[in-house]
């Protein structure tokens, strides 16, 4: 061999050293997808995290919650793209753990099922599929609340009692508050339809479809939400605003909507930028008929074509945000995230009064509130479902559509698509 061969030889050695030794000494990154709120979430892990693996750097995507989940189903569709850690909002769960794109927790080297006893029974039940499998942990919930203004209903010589007996008895106790004082009892209608339509839905019932799917729209539970929607429109209770509109915060800023059925979270909206000048002027309460619903909620999964050599530290992760008492705490603290983790719920900041609320400790309700709500079976035609019934009512508020032929239309619709 000529010496020059060696030399360059020699020299094509030492470059693809320095290389090698360069990528060894480089950190490993970890990417989480997230969007608002979560996003601050998991950055204010971050310290912990680099005491625990200082060679691990985390990256974390942050983009606007619906460009989010438009991104996190595009990367799940095309396995491109792919983050490590992806948070998702708990009807997007449903919707992507019926497909393949997540990978089963409950799975070596995960075996994240032993954790089942450590969540609130429904926020773990809802993120196992069909197959059994556990696509996601829960990280924060959104218990059912009623929160309403205490100033307009003793104007109108009403009580939080008067509004609790039934959904009836809610919008009655509307009647007259309008009556008395001029303001809506709800922002839309629609708003009551949806969370009446959940109310009885039996464990593991689904919402739309039953486990053979089929088609429940034309049940009893249905029927009495078109009514009593038609009820509120028929007493110009709502104030027809969409939730989240200009139009819809200045109702609550003017005092002009009386009540809200919202989350637990909705509590911190108001108080930071819906209605901030309404603060102590309202009140929460359980949901009218004793009614116990989930309202949203945000969980961890991993995307299962993700890369595998960043499985353990993705999962590391997950457990860090999910499983350790004190960063669950200071989410609930800093951003209103009210945590899964049942073993967070013997803090005294449950107890403490909330000064938005007048004082009332209220998070002892939605605490009591996370313990009795029942998780439902998702079907993978869900969304579509909620469009269709939704447009179906809007037939029956605006047009004068006959109640039964709505949900018999609706059905019709739904039965063509279920199986697809």
């Amino acid at each position: 061999m000529t010496g020059p061969a060696i030399g360059r030889r020699a020299l094509l050695a030492a470059g693809m050293g320095a290389a090698l030794s360069a990528r060894a000494a480089a950190p490993r990154r970890l990417s989480v997808a997230a969007y608002p709120l979560v996003d601050e979430i998991v950055r204010a892990v971050l310290p912990r995290w680099r005491q625990l693996h200082p060679d691990v750097e985390i990256e974390v995507v942050s983009r606007q919650y619906a460009d989010h989940h438009t991104a996190m189903t595009t990367a799940l569709s095309t396995s491109v793209y792919l983050p490590d850690v992806m948070a998702l909002e708990s009807s997007y769960v449903g919707r992507f753990s019926q497909g393949t794109g997540l990978a089963d927790l409950a799975q070596p080297p995960f075996r994240a099922e032993r954790l089942r006893g450590r969540f609130v029974p429904y926020a773990y039940d809802q993120a196992v599929n069909g197959r059994g499998e556990l696509t996601a942990v829960p990280t924060d919930i959104g218990p059912g609340t009623l929160l309403y203004r205490e100033d307009l209903l003793a104007r109108a010589g009403l009580a939080a009692a008067d509004l609790a007996p039934s959904w009836e008895a809610y919008v009655e106790a509307g009647v007259r508050l309008k009556a008395a004082t001029g303001a809506y009892l709800i922002g839309n209608a629609q708003t009551l339809k949806d969370i009446v339509m959940r109310s009885g839905v039996a464990p593991g019932e689904g919402l739309y479809f039953d486990r053979d799917s089929r088609v429940l729209v034309r049940s009893p539970r249905f029927v009495r939400a078109f009514e009593l929607a038609r009820e509120v429109r028929r007493h110009q209770l709502d104030a027809r605003v969409s939730a989240w509109s200009n139009e819809w915060a200045e109702g609550f800023r003017r005092g002009a909507i009386a009540t809200e059925l919202s989350g637990a979270w909705m509590v911190g909206q108001m108080a930071n930028w819906v209605a901030p000048d309404t603060r102590g002027r309202w009140r929460a309460a359980q949901l009218p008929e004793s009614t116990f619903v989930s309202y949203g909620g945000t969980f961890y999964a991993i995307p299962r074509r993700s890369a595998a050599a960043n499985k353990d530290l993705a999962w590391a992760l997950i457990e860090l945000l999910t499983l350790d008492r004190r960063q669950q705490l200071a989410a609930f603290k800093d951003q209103d995230a009210f945590p899964a983790l049942q073993e967070t719920y013997d803090d005294p900041f449950f107890e403490q009064p909330m000064p938005f609320l007048g004082g009332q400790p209220a998070r002892l309700l939605w605490r009591d509130a996370a313990r009795r709500i029942t998780a439902r079976r998702v079907h993978k035609q869900d969304n579509f479902a909620d469009e269709v019934v939704s447009t179906e009512l809007d037939n029956v508020l605006e047009r004068g559509k006959h109640i039964e032929q709505a949900l018999a239309d609706a059905q019709r619709l739904l039965e063509h698509r279920a199986h697809r």
